[in-house]
């Protein structure tokens, strides 16, 4: 079998260097990181990687639209709140000491600063697509008859045929009031002279979202590229923009242009859901239209624009000039993941098959038979989510099933789950569904699921009004032999098979009763509102899960103070709970080593004399968005262990999912699936040295040096089975790798 090495203490692999010493006192709020300055740190990570050469090209190009994307969002949510905030004269301060106005203020240089890198890397990525056969035609080559007579009639044609008939340009003037521009809208901006007088007039051309933003030219052969593929034809783009300024005369006949410009808008789409009404469907439907008209939040506008339209539009959207960014580039950074041509594989990441588990396989496929064997967890993407799916749709032909039960946060419009459900349904079995309405920008999709649902006889239930429910649960009740056995399934991620192939999680399968029991319990709770009396395993927020997680660091300290060893290892999405970072802190101070894998905001600050020495943080930025949550404690033994308490979880350490929403921490006590979570996914994870980046403690990340012996997690995990997944293969012949020693404390057999 694969197994990792422990030549090496695992708290080496990111070793701090050397940096100025800093003294926190433990009350101060110096000991927090602000959680917007670190998220953005986060994604000044992920434009690092569309810097980073070891990535094919279009996917640096694809880290680099990501980061934008990112930050779309980041700033209709996040800072549209600290703006709301600061407006409504808020003064109170954030754990690390900082009113709302002081963090906007910081979140504006930072931000400036995350702008202008990913201008400055477009511009470096641009002359890498050139060399490989890749252009975004200047606008400059266009005005200056830089294609061919066979390119402008083709331009001629595409604009009057599919851009023409789209496009509104409007008029700007007391008869023509300013319009309506919607959220990350993209607008046009001119003044115009007419050609026989000197009358005026100011314009707007908003470009539709529908019509493609990179217009893709007709190929042309050209000789091999430069490290490209031989023979690879030439791809040439030309931008949206770019074409409705070559046939503005089409547009705005008689006048000619004095003055043009480009602006976007961000607008505020966290809205306030009425959570106390009667029918929340149609609060929500509600709600999502009021979104589309949000308050403006971000002005981007480019350089070029005269000050007069500048002014024009500020005043015209009333955003503040302190809200208005002036970018010495492209607007809407996210629209590039379209220059990523399939037709070009060589500058791609190569394909990647997930692996179908074995031990499925070794029953022939029937899911139930190899639960009933023995436990088994699916690491996605490495292992196809189509297990889960398999589950389901096995569930939903087989005649001894009765009843299905499943929670639904995040999904496909045609999602293999949601037919699954439907079938089960139809057959006549007794069918659940748990839709949360309120997934971010998933709304509209899970109000249209949840209909179809209810179509067909399924039991829809939207949970509760004041609490999100974001746990992944499925609950297949089975006649057997005149008894019933419950199946269940336990994820960390969603219900979503697009994101299974790039999000890693885990998929936990089990018909261990006390886990089963619970399961049941906890669907009681989201249907009926009934407080489960007891639990036997599973821990739950908003009632058990954040006392369970201090008690389980309240015993690794008292493992500390009396001699024996403490250790805890972490991996997350989001550290930012004040008390449970509290908590770390006081189990550093007691000598509990604390690894933690945090994939983006942390706002626990680690390795400070007095307060966090003993805690390291890293966080990995990869092919793969890491999103799984595994919690491991040493429970009197040193890390790994097979006696270590080992857990998986829906919840990041965060307010929201401690105490708003309903959220699962599951334990893993199978020897196997125990095994692979900590002694395959969380060591591999913590020694990676290759997508990684280690937390300062003055806040700084710093990337980690790859080393003799480079360990890349992703690359690790698409080569090498789980051990949980292997089954009959396990007994096959290893080819050993530089990861794969076995640890002589357990013996592993499946």
């Amino acid at each position: 079998m694969n197994r990792i090495p422990h030549s090496q203490p695992v708290h080496d692999v990111a070793e701090a260097r050397q940096s100025p010493a800093l003294t926190i006192a433990p009350d101060s709020p110096e000991r927090f990181i602000n959680r917007e300055l670190s998220w953005l740190d986060f994604n000044h990570r992920v434009v690092e990687e569309a810097e980073n050469p070891r990535h094919p090209l279009l996917e640096r190009v694809r880290f680099l639209s990501i980061s934008a994307s990112n930050l779309d969002e980041f700033y209709s949510v996040r800072v549209a709140g600290l703006i709301g905030q600061a407006k409504a004269g808020v003064t109170a301060v954030s754990p690390d000491g900082l009113t709302p106005a002081q963090q906007l203020a910081a979140v504006h240089v930072r931000a400036q600063a995350l702008l202008a890198d990913q201008q400055r890397v477009w511009l470096d990525l641009c002359e890498l697509l050139r060399r490989s056969a890749i252009e975004v035609v200047e606008s400059r080559a266009l005005a200056n008859g830089g294609l061919s007579p066979e390119d402008m009639r083709w331009l001629d044609g595409w604009f009057m045929e599919r851009v023409f008939p789209v496009l509104s340009p409007l008029a700007v003037d007391p008869a023509h009031p300013f319009p309506f521009i919607p959220n990350m809208g993209l607008v046009m901006v001119l003044r115009l002279m007419r050609d026989q007088d000197s009358h005026g007039m100011r314009a707007l051309i908003p470009l539709p979202s529908q019509i493609e933003r990179f217009i893709r030219l007709p190929p042309l052969t050209a000789a091999p590229p430069q490290g490209g593929a031989a023979g690879a034809a030439r791809v040439r783009f030309v931008m949206l923009e770019d074409l409705v300024s070559l046939f503005m005369d089409r547009l705005f006949h008689g006048f000619r242009v004095a003055g043009q410009g480009m602006f976007r808008l961000i607008r505020d789409t966290d809205v306030e859901f009425e959570e106390e009404a009667e029918d929340l469907v149609r609060s929500y439907e509600t709600a999502l239209k009021r979104r589309r008209r949000g308050v403006a939040i971000h002005l981007a506008v480019n350089a070029a624009m005269p000050e007069e339209l500048r002014d024009l539009v500020a005043d015209a959207l009333d955003v503040p000039r302190e809200e208005v960014f002036v970018h010495r580039g492209i607007l809407g950074v996210a629209d590039l993941r379209q220059l990523i041509v399939d037709d070009r594989p060589d500058l791609l990441f190569p394909p990647y098959t997930p692996r179908f588990p074995e031990r499925i396989r070794d029953f022939g496929g029937d899911c139930f038979a190899a639960i009933r064997a023995k436990d088994i967890i699916v690491h996605h993407p490495f292992e196809s989510f189509d297990v889960v799916v398999q589950f389901l749709r096995q569930a939903a032909l087989d005649p001894n099933v009765v009843a299905v039960k499943q929670t639904l946060y995040r999904t496909t419009r045609d999602s293999p789950i949601v037919k699954a459900l439907i079938e089960a349904a139809e057959a006549g079995k007794s069918v659940t569904a748990v839709v949360e309405l309120r997934a971010r920008f998933d709304e509209e999709a899970n109000i249209r699921l949840a209909r179809s649902l209810e179509a067909v006889g399924v039991q829809v239930v939207y949970g509760f009004a004041e609490l999100k429910t974001h746990a992944k649960l499925s609950l297949v009740v089975r006649r057997e032999g005149g008894a019933m056995r419950s199946y269940a399934h336990f994820g960390t991620g969603n219900y979503h098979p697009i994101t299974a192939r790039i999000y890693t999680d885990l998929s936990f399968f089990t018909c261990d009763p006390d886990l089963t029991r619970d399961a049941a319990r906890l669907f009681n709770y989201l249907t009926g509102y009934a407080k489960p009396a007891k639990m036997d395993a599973i821990a739950f927020s908003p009632l058990t899960l954040r006392s369970t997680l201090v008690e389980l660091i309240d015993r690794e300290i008292g493992f500390a103070r009396a001699g024996q060893p403490a250790g805890i290892w972490l991996k997350m999405n989001a550290l930012v709970d004040a008390q449970l970072i509290d908590k770390l802190y006081e189990a550093s101070c007691a000598g509990v080593r604390v690894m933690a894998v945090v994939r983006g905001i942390c706002c626990l600050r680690p390795g400070v004399p007095g307060l966090s020495e003993s805690i390291r943080v890293k966080s990995i930025v990869g092919r793969f968005l890491e999103h799984s949550r595994i919690y491991a404690f040493g429970n009197g033994h040193s890390l790994p262990s097979r006696h270590a308490r080992v857990y998986i979880s829906t919840a990041d350490w965060m307010v929201r999912n401690l105490d708003w929403r309903v959220e699962t921490l599951v334990p893993i006590h199978n020897p196997t699936v125990h095994a692979q979570v900590l002694d395959q996914i969380m060591v591999v994870n913590l020694k990676d040295s290759v997508q990684s980046w280690e937390l300062m403690p003055d806040s700084n990340w710093r990337r980690v040096p790859p080393g003799r012996k480079p360990v890349s997690a992703h690359d690790y995990f698409m080569t090498n089975p789980s051990l949980s997944g292997r089954g009959s293969a396990l007994h096959g012949p290893v080819v050993p790798t530089p990861l794969t020693p076995r640890r002589p404390d357990r013996v592993l057999q499946d």
